[in-house]
Parts: C-alpha cells; sequence; structure tokens
C-alpha cells in the first residue's frame, strides 16, 4: 500500500488548490454497476475529496472533486451487507461500504479495506490505507452539524 500512496500522491497533489493539504490517501472499488467496477485512489484533503480513476495499467484517468457542499448523502457500512455468511462477517470488519450522493445527482458507491488489525492489517494496505480511512472518517465527521 506504501508503494500505492507513493504512486498516486504526485496526480493528486498536481490538483491541489494553493494552500489546500493533502491529508490522506486511500485505495478503494468504485464499483459503477453490478458487473463494472474501477479502483480509484480517493486523496483527503482539508477542502474535499479528490477521487482519481486508475486504469487497467495503473494509468491515472481524470480526478472528480467532491465539495462538502456537494454532498447530499452519505452512508457508511460493513463491506458484507448484513448477509449472515462468514465471509459476508469478516468482510464487515475488515472493509467499509461507502455510498455518497452529489447535489448534481452523482452516485459514487465505494468499498475499501480498513487496512487495520493482525490478520487483514497488511493485506488491506496496511498502515498508509488504515491512516487514509482515518482522514475520510475526519473529512465526514466534520460535515455534521
Amino acid at each position: 500500500m506504501e508503494q500505492f500512496a507513493d504512486t498516486y500522491r504526485p496526480p493528486l497533489e498536481a490538483e491541489l488548490e494553493q494552500g489546500e493539504t493533502l491529508r490522506g490517501i486511500c485505495a478503494a472499488n468504485h464499483r459503477q454497476s453490478a458487473f463494472k467496477g474501477r479502483l480509484v485512489a480517493i486523496g483527503i484533503t482539508d477542502r474535499r475529496l479528490l477521487v482519481l480513476g486508475i486504469g487497467r495499467r495503473g494509468a491515472t484517468e481524470g480526478v472528480e472533486s467532491i465539495t462538502p457542499e456537494q454532498v447530499a448523502d452519505a452512508k457508511a457500512g460493513g463491506a458484507g451487507g448484513g448477509w449472515p455468511t462468514a465471509e459476508a462477517a469478516i468482510a464487515d470488519h475488515t472493509a467499509i461500504s461507502l455510498t455518497l450522493k452529489t447535489t448534481d445527482g452523482r452516485k459514487l458507491k465505494l468499498m475499501m479495506m480498513r487496512g487495520e488489525g493482525r490478520m487483514f492489517g497488511k493485506l488491506g494496505g496496511g498502515e498508509p490505507q488504515r491512516l487514509g480511512v482515518a482522514a475520510l472518517g475526519e473529512w465526514f465527521e466534520r460535515l455534521s452539524p
């Protein structure tokens, strides 16, 4: 995961506005339909979220910027979907599902590993992923009244 953060930090930093700070980076799967998804790098800044699309060979595919004012609704939960299976229980514990709706009607379904714990921590991105997910959580806490 450190390699992931090191690889995608420069294109995310290139999108920063003057005085803006990149607080964390995390990897996520952007589910676009039942059978289609893509890898994204989420850059969490003090002002907005930067969602960087990543192609099959690791090439960047453009950045989507989301400000707090553009967030119409956000829901987070375990990635297991509440199904009563061992796999779902593990997914609920090790991964997060985030559904984000914007004021212009866009919907992003993001699934990411937490990056914590002895068994799945390193496999789920380790410390850089854990810090990125924490920064994402703090960003959403600032949205709450």
